[in-house]
């Protein structure tokens, strides 16, 4: 659920300009056409990568209910009783202990700067953060990465292949779901030995992460499913990318 909505904010602005121009029967249809071919391009960029759409469809709709009864009022409930300060330090310590993550990723694809910026990160928040509660090392100027496995396999020149929806854990690719194994020997949890504690700070983490998607939930237009999926394959391409894509708007 980490990567529900994650996306690029000029992707998801333009997704619902574009949105907002063809829903306003008032627009001239010359504005409209202004438009029509870019988002053509990202429902096109999208339709290309889910040749499992029909399987995928039922494995989101399993999802997004489960997360509509469930993991949804259990974030909102949190974010009602947690005060800000507290909250933001939670989301801050799982943060910092993603550094683990980021580090070995950025080794492996031999980015040297940004492995030294998250051992950095990790040194500074871990001690003058009181153990990441306090992101001191933004502050210092050092910014967070965000790499993975499957960012690796990208940077090592494996294709993505086809989208895939995975229960529970949502949207993927083939070369993403390949690459989770590897990343779970940087998290936290395979290396705690007490089994309530693990599992309690595993709920927690997911809780977190699904209240700070909270407020993105408004910028979903038309089509659920493809929305999401389009804002993700999008997404992971500029990532995998480190950015040198071409923006469709």
């Amino acid at each position: 659920m980490q990567q529900f909505l994650n996306t690029r904010v000029r992707c998801i602005v333009g997704t619902m300009l574009v949105a907002g121009c063809l829903s306003l029967p008032s627009m001239a249809v010359a504005q409209e056409t202004d438009y029509s071919d870019e988002y053509d391009q990202w429902q096109d960029f999208g339709e290309r990568e889910d040749p499992w759409e029909r399987a995928n469809r039922v494995v989101f709709r399993f999802n997004d209910t489960l997360d509509r009864w469930t993991l949804k009022p259990l974030a909102q409930g949190y974010q009602a009783v947690t005060p800000d300060v507290l909250e933001d330090g939670v989301h801050n310590v799982f943060r910092n202990l993603g550094e683990a993550r980021n580090l070995a990723n950025n080794l492996l694809q031999f980015k040297l700067h940004d492995a030294g910026v998250d051992t950095a990160r990790f040194f500074f928040n871990t001690t003058f953060g009181l153990l990441g509660f306090f992101d001191v090392a933004t502050k210092m100027g050092l910014q967070r990465n965000d790499e993975d496995f499957g960012q690796t396999l990208g940077a090592w020149g494996v294709k993505s292949g086809p989208y895939v929806v995975l229960p529970l854990l949502g949207p993927s690719t083939v070369r993403d779901t390949a690459a989770l194994y590897p990343d779970s020997f940087t998290r936290q949890y395979r290396y705690i030995n007490d089994v309530p504690v693990r599992n309690s700070m595993f709920v927690l983490n997911v809780i977190d992460s699904r209240a700070k998607l909270l407020a993105s939930e408004r910028f979903i237009a038309g089509d659920k499913y493809r929305f999401i999926r389009n804002a993700f394959l999008q997404n992971r391409e500029f990532r995998v990318r480190d950015g040198d894509v071409i923006d469709d708007f």
